[in-house]
């Protein structure tokens, strides 16, 4: 039934790159989704206001001075 139709392998070629495109786009597109809906994505480390309440919370209980506590209060809200 098919083996003279004329077409030779380039229909099975044609349809197996459609295939692996697809599955290809599917994959890419699965990815995609879960990685964009995660709220810390791209996040490395605490944010700065975690940052911020940490070095407030050792300056208030006297594990730094003042000077050392306004130092790394400028770095971490400089921009």
């Amino acid at each position: 039934m098919w083996w003279g139709s004329g077409s030779g392998w380039g229909g099975w070629v044609l349809m197996t790159l459609m295939m692996v495109g697809f599955w290809t786009a599917v994959v890419l597109l699965v990815t995609w989704l879960v990685r964009s809906g995660r709220p810390d994505a791209g996040a490395p480390g605490p944010r700065r206001s975690e940052a911020l309440a940490i070095l407030e919370e050792r300056f208030a209980r006297g594990e730094i001075d003042r000077e050392e506590f306004e130092e790394r209060r400028r770095a971490l809200t400089a921009r």
